[in-house]
């Protein structure tokens, strides 16, 4: 195990009916802004139980955060806060309205153009508005992580940030808010957790035990809930079971002491930002190809997730990487989300864009070992096809 220190001060409230709990988790003499994405929120009633437990506050809302947060957007909400003097930020939404709400928290007071908060990666950020969320779509995590990505059409870039100072103060999950999101949302939300884990899970092996036996203990969940969750859109315990398993698939504890990836999504960023893909279907695209063309440097790993994850303990060893990617390829499909770039409409030709793009934001050292530049990227997705 290596050594590390693990830090996370989000206060979880789960359950039914927690949403009531926010006149006690937000300031009473808070100036609050809430924002949110598109109308969904507002139609399910989640926005009116928001109301209904801010009271007497004054409140402002700020709609049509996007799926995958733009800066432009983000900085209307920025002026809204300095004009009206707001003081206190509650995201309504999935992990694209609290990714958006964690930068607009860090921008109200930046010194310089908040482009530089994505710019230098976080690094500089000093301090952030202080902010809470109420979460609607289990997925990405942002609800109890400090991480960000977000987009700036003009230049077309999309880029992370993380940063202490963008912890949720608390985020509230009640899977009750789940049940009218569409099959399509659910399946997404499978997905990008599941990659999530193996983002943190399938590197190199470190003696690390715990975080293995952890990591694969989410990753059968997720196959084993995630079918329900689509077929049983109002199972309450199939839906409260995805979102924690969501939450603790990048809460920072499975990652913490061993080595991190994250290749997989670095180029999925760029398909999004140039094709307008969900994120969890760039995901779906990359990740099998990834795997069988780095095999090699993931085998003892690959081996163990085979055997744990996919009780695959038969065969060679190829052949059992094999069937263990294979397994996650048609998992993904059963999903309802395709695997191959085709499935998309993008042929070959879209391919030196996105490396290009892939150079112009700087990421040509990529993987758990920083070893894995562009030209394997052009690899991967090249397979991807």
């Amino acid at each position: 195990m290596l050594n590390f220190d693990y830090y996370n001060p989000t206060q979880i409230v789960f359950g039914q009916g927690s949403i009531a709990r926010l006149d006690s988790l937000v300031p009473a003499d808070a100036r609050v802004l809430v924002l949110y994405g598109g109308g969904s929120a507002e139609r399910n009633g989640t926005l009116a139980q928001v109301d209904a437990a801010l009271g007497q506050r004054t409140v402002q809302r700020f709609g049509g955060i996007e799926p995958n947060p733009s800066y432009e957007t983000l900085m209307e909400a920025v002026a809204l806060i300095r004009r009206e003097k707001l003081d206190f930020l509650l995201a309504v939404g999935g992990g694209s309205v609290i990714d958006g709400t964690k930068f607009v928290a860090a921008a109200v007071d930046y010194p310089r153009d908040p482009w530089h908060i994505l710019e230098s990666f976080g690094s500089e950020i000093t301090r952030a508005l202080p902010f809470g969320s109420v979460l609607t779509l289990p997925a990405t995590g942002s609800e109890m992580n400090n991480g960000s990505v977000i987009s700036r059409k003009s230049i077309q870039a999309k880029l992370p940030f993380f940063s202490p100072h963008v912890f949720p103060r608390f985020s509230v999950l009640d899977p009750v808010t789940t049940f009218t999101l569409p099959p399509r949302q659910i399946a997404n939300g499978v997905v990008d957790a599941f990659v999530h884990v193996i983002e943190q899970y399938l590197t190199y092996p470190v003696n690390a035990p715990v975080q293995d036996r952890y990591a694969e203990g989410l990753l059968q969940t997720l196959v084993e809930i995630g079918p329900l969750a689509l077929a049983t859109p109002q199972d309450y315990e199939v839906r409260a079971n995805l979102m924690w398993a969501a939450t603790q698939a990048l809460n920072g504890l499975i990652g913490a002491g061993v080595p991190q990836d994250w290749a997989t999504h670095m180029i999925g960023h760029e398909l999004t930002v140039l094709h307008g893909l969900d994120h969890a279907q760039t995901l779906a695209v990359v990740l099998p190809a990834m795997l069988d063309l780095r095999r090699e440097a993931k085998k003892a790993k690959l081996l163990q997730y085979a055997a744990r994850v996919w009780n695959i303990t038969e065969g060679s060893d190829d052949a059992r990487i094999d069937a263990a990617i294979a397994r996650t390829r048609a998992f993904f499909e059963a999903l309802g989300v395709k695997t191959r770039l085709s499935g998309y409409g993008i042929g070959a030709d879209s391919i030196p864009r996105i490396v290009s793009q892939l150079e112009a934001h700087g990421m040509t050292a990529l993987g758990e070992r920083q070893d894995m530049g562009l030209d394997l990227s052009r690899r991967v997705l090249e397979a991807s096809l």
